[in-house]
């Protein structure tokens, strides 16, 4: 699996985590809800350990890149990258999540 097929992946996953806790925000109190961000956060970090063992990667391994025209001196792992790579879907989405759960 290469890093946009994961990527994919991973945004496919947290879109149904969100809405399950969008789901149980309605069943909460309003102080209670924004604790449901940092259960996303926690849900992100999760779904990556988990994808990466479903693929066989190694989040410690250094990441080896398919363009060999990048900097070899630069030494990211596999977690860096993925990391890199997902930032902005996480944020879009715990955005939404946001949005959605202060607006119930």
């Amino acid at each position: 699996m290469n890093i946009e097929e994961f990527r994919a992946e991973l945004e496919t996953r947290l879109l149904i985590e969100k809405q399950y806790l969008t789901q149980e925000a309605s069943s909460m109190e309003s102080q209670e809800r924004l604790e449901l961000l940092g259960k996303f956060n926690e849900k992100y970090r999760m779904l990556i350990n988990r994808l990466a063992i479903e693929n066989g990667i190694d989040l410690n391994a250094l990441y080896e890149p398919e363009n060999s025209s990048v900097d070899s001196d630069t030494h990211l792992s596999y977690e860096q990258v993925i990391l890199g790579k997902t930032m902005s879907v996480y944020d879009r989405l715990s955005d939404e999540l946001y949005e959605e759960i202060i607006n119930e």
